[in-house]
């Protein structure tokens, strides 16, 4: 019996897949627990649109993700901190720090945990950030820490 998972089901596949099972096991087991619906031409069509939709609404984000890293090429986050002694800083420059300082500064909102540090930034200077943007694009903040006044 062909049946579209509605789930994922161990064993058997993913949400939306449309998966060949024993009819005892579509019977007794996933359409009582609703994890499965019948493969009628209704049902298969309707997952046809959702699968559609979804690839246009990735092809959407990817395309978004790819916008956001090339304004980033042209950014340049000017940021401020107290400084101690031998031009260190007083703690380190957060990626929350340089999220804000985009979106406050150039209007991007790149989320702070998109944002990777190797090290931490303890000392003044130009520190190049990268950003993951999620579909395999990534894009470079630039970032300046200068001595707060």
């Amino acid at each position: 019996m062909k049946v579209i998972l509605q789930q994922d089901v161990k064993g058997q596949g993913k949400k939306g897949q449309l998966v060949e099972v024993s009819e005892g096991y579509a019977r007794n087991f996933l359409l009582p627990r609703k994890m499965a619906v019948p493969a009628t031409a209704d049902a298969i069509n309707t997952m046809n649109l959702k699968e559609k939709a979804k690839r246009a609404e990735e092809a959407r984000l990817k395309a978004e993700a790819e916008d956001i890293a090339g304004k980033l090429k042209e950014c340049q986050v000017k940021l401020t901190a107290k400084a101690g002694s031998n031009g260190k800083l007083f703690g380190a420059v957060t990626t929350k720090e340089i999220s804000e300082g985009l979106q406050k500064q150039y209007g991007i909102d790149v989320p702070k945990q998109k944002l990777v540090l190797e090290d931490p930034i303890k000392s003044f200077g130009s520190y190049q950030v990268k950003a993951k943007l999620g579909f395999e694009v990534s894009g470079t903040v630039y970032v300046s820490v200068f001595e707060e006044k």
